[in-house]
């Protein structure tokens, strides 16, 4: 029987400080997420989100989600929220569950698709939470494949797909595909997907 291959390292502290670096430059990245890679970038640069929108031949109006290592970091991106929100909000997070959330205005139309709520989420992710923090802020987190194509779940599909796009090295998480999604206001589950959690 061949040998299992090693799980990746986790990323060093000098591998997320560049990466932040990249970020803050305005480059787009892949890194680990709860149970595939994501691309990412600075959401607040506009080249940065046509950049990555054009990598992945993406239609502008899907709209694209934020990753954070804390609340805080996702504030400036949220309109004003009731108490059960904010509850409903931090009975999963931090956790692989992804919400649909009202937007603050004049958030740019490449983040939100044109509307007024905006995908987000609290990761618990340890690679990804650290990059979060070593950039100081949420982060644009798409999945890493073209539109219409299949996660990539290794550096080598990443590789394939994207050529030579910085990535920062670390393990997935343990879920077997994209995190499901929910709407913050009616509750809906808009995607399912698998989690070791139990969904709200």
């Amino acid at each position: 029987m061949p040998a299992r291959p090693a799980d990746p390292v986790s990323p060093t502290p000098q591998q997320l400080r560049q990466a932040a670096r990249l970020l803050r430059g305005g480059a787009v990245i892949g890194y680990p997420t709860e149970g595939i890679h994501g691309l990412g970038c600075d959401p607040l640069q506009p080249t940065a989100l046509q950049h990555l929108l054009a990598l992945k031949a993406r239609r502008a109006d899907k709209g694209l989600i934020l990753l954070a290592a804390d609340l805080t970091q996702l504030a400036p991106f949220m309109a004003p929220l009731t108490a059960d929100q904010r509850s409903r909000l931090t009975q999963s997070w931090p956790g692989p569950v992804t919400w649909i959330v009202p937007a603050r205005a004049k958030l740019d139309p490449l983040l939100t698709g044109g509307r007024n709520t905006l995908a987000m989420r609290v990761t618990a992710h340890a690679p990804a939470a650290a990059l979060c923090r070593a950039f100081g802020g949420a982060l644009v987190s798409t999945s890493a494949n073209r539109s219409g194509r299949v996660p990539c779940r290794s550096p080598l599909g990443i590789r394939r797909g994207f050529g030579a796009l910085p990535l920062l090295p670390g393990p997935l998480g343990d879920l077997t595909g994209p995190t499901p999604i929910f709407d913050l206001i009616s509750g809906r589950c808009l995607r399912p997907g698998a989690s070791p959690r139990t969904m709200p």
